[in-house]
């Protein structure tokens, strides 16, 4: 039901524009069902301009799978319409030839890349396109929460169309309390598409408390274990 759905929205505009100065979230990281590790978010802001980093580190009898660190880091400016980002990296500490970088041309509207030494660029960059990282906190920085979100993620090599449908998320434990949740889920056209679903609680900004990919048959998800904001 779509009209109850914008109106909750609506009552947490305001909360959307209070967005923080300064955050550090942690993460607890599930790879189908079993404890993976831990993901540290940190956001600082200096001006306008925003820096987000994201880290992973495994843990435990899975730490085979990732022996080192995934850290992904997004940069850019924070504006009326929520963040604009201006670079994307996505570095692997045990792989340092794999890091991938791309930087987005706002005035020619194109994304220039970078990875294990080829260059290319990519036009038809449209207003409003998000990073792999920034797509998950532009829910706190948007004017207004949408029921039907349409935009461009950049990774760090590829460009796709995302498309997100908002629906009740329920309640769910965390460690800022039990929060009532609105969900948005990445609305695929075929199963190998990465799925994506994001639930941000409203009374707190509309802070991501947890986070659900599935790709390739595996799930990873996030669930916020502690959380560190400041205004």
């Amino acid at each position: 039901m779509i009209k109850p759905l914008l109106l909750l929205a609506s009552l947490f505009t305001v909360a959307a524009h209070a967005a923080p100065q300064r955050m550090e979230l942690v993460y607890d990281l599930y790879r189908n069902g079993q404890r993976l590790g831990q993901v540290t978010d940190t956001y600082s802001q200096r001006g306008t301009q925003y820096t987000l980093v994201s880290e992973m580190r495994a843990s435990g009898p899975l730490k085979l799978l990732w022996p080192g660190s995934i850290r992904l880091e997004s940069t850019g400016a924070v504006t009326s319409q929520g963040l604009r980002p201006a670079q994307f990296l996505h570095d692997r500490s045990d792989a340092p030839e794999k890091r991938a970088t791309a930087r987005l041309d706002w005035a020619q509207h194109s994304i220039a890349y970078s990875y294990k030494g080829d260059t290319w660029s990519v036009p038809d960059l449209k207003p409003g396109a998000q990073d792999q990282l920034s797509q998950l906190y532009q829910f706190m920085f948007l004017p207004k929460l949408p029921a039907d979100y349409a935009l461009q993620v950049v990774s760090g090599r590829d460009l796709n169309d995302y498309r997100y449908a908002m629906k009740d998320g329920g309640a769910l434990t965390t460690p800022l309390g039990t929060l009532s949740t609105l969900q948005f889920q990445r609305i695929v056209q075929n199963p190998d598409e990465k799925a994506v679903t994001v639930w941000v609680a409203p009374a707190r900004g509309n802070l991501p408390v947890r986070i659900r990919v599935v790709e390739d048959g595996v799930t990873l998800e996030q669930r916020l274990a502690r959380a560190r904001v400041q205004g």
